[in-house]
């Protein structure tokens, strides 16, 4: 029996998602989710990792901080997780950590990198477990975006021979997995998702999230500002292709509300920037997955139900599911994509898939700081 466990951090800054995930051996496809814990992560340690998303003052010490703060957060995640699946520490192969993400820039000149604050080394430390991270970096050396990686897990959890389906993450990025008939697989970052309606519900109403999308529904799509909003050039521009809190922040929102001229009642913004990611999401599926009728949900925007609904109206004649009903609750799939990564880094197999990341070729992903 080989076990890994599965830690998934996301731009949503909502929390840590960890899961314990056992197959038969490290080649079988066959799996089991033992257990899963979600962990928010305390307010401090949440505003300190939002500040680290633009440039600061002081900020390469504060990183440091941080990604010692992280590690000692995963490892809390961690003990909660072996207690509940009464688990040994020396029954687990390795944990797959994704750590935070704060900047990720593909693009920079000199060369694309993407940071995601984790200290391995303390984490492998602290909990007497092989640590596999640091996913990112080897596809990026290879020409890759380093993003997103969860298609080559999709496919293999995910995929039907012969059938042509999507799979849709909604975490503070909308991402999708584009699996072919004839058996190729795509995928990209479609744009903003829960960073800007979360950020928007915070500034607003002071909450974390809209639960439910129940404020979004509340209000009306301002179709001048969904227009302006949807001219940004990232929308165009053609897959592979990767984004993150660098473009979608809230300044990027008030920098179009400011070109209204007028104001726009709060619930109302909210309603569009849902529609704005239905409508990024159906545009990306209907350009590159048109003879697809499935599309698959996963991530915390799964529960936001105002969002999809909207999702259902933009994809007329799709069949509109999350993936609970493929087995696996959206909540988990991220986590255990990461122990998958983790067992793929072990068998040294690729864990990338070219055709979404741009990258030169397969590449094995990950560091391995053992106990």
């Amino acid at each position: 029996m080989s076990v890994y466990l599965g830690l998934m951090s996301g731009t949503s800054l909502d929390g840590i998602d960890a899961v314990v995930v056992s197959w038969p051996n490290d080649d079988a496809p066959a799996m089991q989710v033992r257990a899963h814990v979600h962990q928010p992560f305390e307010p401090s340690l949440r505003e300190r990792l939002l500040g680290l998303n633009q440039s600061q003052p002081g900020e390469l010490e504060d990183a440091a901080a941080a990604a010692l703060a992280v590690a000692q957060a995963y490892g809390d995640a961690i003990d909660a997780l072996l207690a509940r699946a009464s688990l040994q520490r020396a029954e687990v192969r390795a944990a797959g950590a994704h750590g935070q993400t704060v900047r990720h820039r593909p693009h920079a000149q000199g060369g694309g990198f993407s940071i995601q604050l984790l200290n391995g080394a303390l984490l492998a430390e602290r909990c007497g477990i092989d640590v596999v991270c640091d996913f990112r970096s080897r596809d990026l050396a290879a020409g890759g975006q380093g993003a997103p990686l969860v298609p080559a897990f999709h496919a293999d959890r995910f995929g039907a021979a012969g059938q042509a389906r999507a799979v849709l993450n909604l975490g503070g990025i909308a991402n999708v997995t584009l699996l072919h008939a004839d058996g190729r697989v795509g995928g990209c970052d479609t744009g903003p998702a829960n960073a800007l309606l979360d950020a928007w519900a915070g500034e607003q109403l002071g909450v974390p999230y809209d639960d439910q999308g129940q404020w979004a529904a509340s209000g009306k799509v301002d179709p001048l500002l969904l227009q302006r909003m949807l001219a940004e050039p990232y929308f165009q521009r053609p897959p592979p292709k990767s984004t993150g809190r660098d473009l979608f922040q809230l300044s990027w929102l008030e920098a179009h509300l400011a070109t209204l001229g007028r104001p726009l009642a709060a619930a109302d913004v909210q309603a569009t920037l849902a529609e704005l990611t239905a409508c990024s999401v159906a545009d990306a599926l209907q350009l590159h997955l048109p003879d697809s009728r499935e599309l698959w949900v996963c991530g915390g925007g799964a529960m936001n139900r105002h969002l999809l609904g909207r999702l259902g109206l933009r994809l007329a004649g799709w069949q509109v599911r999350t993936t609970d009903a493929l087995g696996l609750p959206p909540q988990q799939v991220e986590a255990v994509a990461f122990a998958w990564l983790a067992r793929e880094f072990t068998a040294r197999r690729a864990g990338n898939r070219p055709e979404a990341t741009g990258a030169r070729g397969p590449r094995v992903l990950g560091c391995l700081y053992p106990v």
